[in-house]
């Protein structure tokens, strides 16, 4: 098959170009203004719960942004730094530091761009929906956990990284600063509240704004015994942004008897969960905005886009980006329609690099930890969880799982263990749904079917029996009618039909053990026969040399022919 680019790289923005208009431009401004504002306090906020800065959050959110909407296979699709991203970066950067974070991102990006090139844009929208809500309730439960030091102002330094021992350490060292806790217990209020009185200003937006201003006035003004100096800002504990880094490398931070290619092998499970985050989350945020706009996204260019985005941010000290659902509705929402709006919201995010720099120092860490309790609760999907609750059935332990082992492991662990139970549960079903029936006196040839023919019994001859598989003909399948067959006397039932109209496909194992079965039933004078054979399945039987083992007569086109062939056979068995 020839390779196109074209095929699998077409951005969206060039697509619209063709067809734009001032109207349209003035729609994406405002969208692009409005996304821009929100998506200030959320890349802040990600960034230092990343355990990088603010900075490091913004500038992912200009430069991933910028690239996204550039190249990307969405008309409005918003990219950036999300919480998704939280647990596997902060993993990151406390074992590896700065510089296995930055080869994880870029190795991800690379994996995005292959998956892309390599058409597999489609496959990756079938992870089952309960790993997606496992792990996303996982990150959930362990972003509000890290939270708590600056909700409660607790000032605690060196929290551990596992879930368990951190609360134990809060638990042990719990000394609630007061001021602290009344900002961000208010701010998480206005987060709660402030879409209940108007949808124009966002929550986060509304919170950060009070916050800070209620901080400054009660630094500038409250009398020095209410120690109000207790509460951190951004500008305490972080350099102000001023604008964007030059591209750099940091220092590569190796172990003794360590080296880069040691490290990166280390790496390639983290830069493969980054990878199978990014493109999962930016292919839902992409499915979800083509139902609003009623577009089609396409989605080998967006996981391309996704790519170059993670491997272009590390060298200017960003972190991992995708696709942000959050910030792609509010863009729908505004009326942005094209890749414009995208560029427009990076646009106003460089602004505030650039020249409120200032102004981004004075923000609460208190309020910051509601906000991000805030996006924790988003992504819990509890309600998706009462709901499967309600059932109890495999899916709903397969999310239980996933779930407790992001919580407790990590995420790699959880994605990986997830996506193999789903697997494993896929195939327990499928093999379920795959029945085997045993006939030997007569075979009635109006089940199956809807007419009113009253179509005459076939009758089995004596000496003759049918084995019917009805459904796909894989490995546990193929174990299972080994078992039936091996317990069948060859003296009472000397030809066996192999009734094989319903499956659609055979696997390798199936056509290992069909070859085994015609050796085996040779050696022991008994004969094999086939009906019913699709073309598909009969292709399959010839690639795999099963054909070359058995008499071509012996594969018949249903099973009026295969009777008939058995009855010959039989017949012939007697006379000699």
């Amino acid at each position: 098959m020839q390779f196109k680019l074209k095929e699998v790289f077409s951005p969206k923005l060039f697509q619209t170009l063709g067809q734009y208009n001032r109207v349209q431009f003035a729609q994406d401004a405002l969208a692009g203004i409005i996304v821009g504002i929100v998506a200030i306090p959320l890349a802040i906020a990600f960034g230092i719960s990343s355990g990088v800065g603010p900075t490091e959050g913004l500038v992912t959110a200009i430069i991933a942004g910028l690239i996204i909407s550039l190249f990307g296979g969405s008309k409005v699709q918003i990219g950036g730094p999300t919480g998704a991203f939280i647990v596997i970066i902060y993993g990151i950067i406390q074992q590896y530091g700065l510089s296995g974070l930055m080869i994880a991102t870029v190795m991800a990006g690379i994996l995005l761009i292959a998956m892309g090139l390599a058409r597999l844009g489609t496959v990756i929208k079938f992870v089952p929906y309960p790993v997606i809500v496992g792990f996303t309730a996982g990150i959930a439960v362990t972003i509000f956990s890290t939270q708590m030091n600056d909700f409660f102002g607790l000032g605690l330094t060196d929290v551990p990284a596992n879930f368990i021992d951190k609360w134990i350490y809060y638990t042990q060292h719990f000394r609630i600063n007061g001021w602290a806790f009344v900002i961000g217990f208010s701010s998480l209020l206005v987060c709660i509240f402030m879409p209940k009185l108007t949808k124009r200003i966002p929550g986060s937006l509304a919170a950060i704004i009070f916050a800070t201003i209620l901080t400054w006035l009660l630094k500038s003004y409250a009398p020095t015994s209410w120690g109000v100096s207790s509460v951190q800002t951004i500008g305490d504990l972080y350099d102000l942004p001023h604008g964007i880094p030059s591209p750099h490398v940091p220092a590569l931070e190796l172990e003794e008897g360590e080296t880069f290619f040691t490290l990166v092998q280390k790496l390639f499970p983290s830069a493969f969960t980054i990878a199978m985050l990014g493109a999962i989350e930016s292919l839902l945020s992409a499915m979800v905005a083509d139902g609003v706009i009623g577009d089609k996204h396409n989605s080998n260019t967006e996981l391309i886009a996704q790519g170059v985005a993670n491997v272009v941010v590390p060298f200017f000290g960003g972190i991992p980006a995708t696709g942000a659902i959050a910030r792609t509705m509010t863009n729908i929402n505004n009326g942005g329609r094209t890749p414009v709006a995208g560029i427009i919201h990076a646009a106003v995010l460089l602004l505030v690099l650039l020249f409120l720099g200032q102004l981004v120092g004075m923000i609460p860490m208190a309020c910051l930890a509601a906000v991000l309790i805030m996006v924790a609760y988003s992504m819990s999907g509890w309600k998706t969880i009462v709901g499967l609750f309600k059932h109890r059935n495999r899916d709903f332990w397969v999310l239980v799982i996933t779930f407790f082992l992001t919580v407790i492991f990590d995420l790699t662990v959880a994605i990986e263990v997830g996506l193999l139970l789903a697997m494993v549960l896929f195939l327990m079903r499928t093999n379920e749904q795959t029945q085997i029936r045993t006939l030997h006196d007569e075979i009635d040839p109006n089940e199956d079917t809807e007419s009113n023919l009253n179509l005459e019994h076939l009758t089995i001859p004596e000496g003759v029996e049918v084995y019917e598989i009805d459904g796909p003909y894989f490995f546990g399948i193929a174990n299972r009618f080994d078992d039936i067959m091996s317990h069948v006397s060859g003296e009472k039932y000397p030809v066996r039909i192999i009734r094989m109209r319903k499956v659609p496909f055979v696997d390798s194992t199936a056509m290992h053990n069909l070859a085994m079965l015609i050796r085996r039933s040779h050696k022991e004078g008994i004969t094999i026969i086939l009906s019913g054979v699709n073309d598909h399945v009969h292709k399959q039987l010839l690639q795999g040399g099963i054909e070359q083992q058995m008499d071509p007569h012996n594969i018949c086109a249903n099973i009026h022919f295969a009777l008939r062939r058995a009855e010959d056979l039989i017949k012939l068995r007697i006379k000699n």
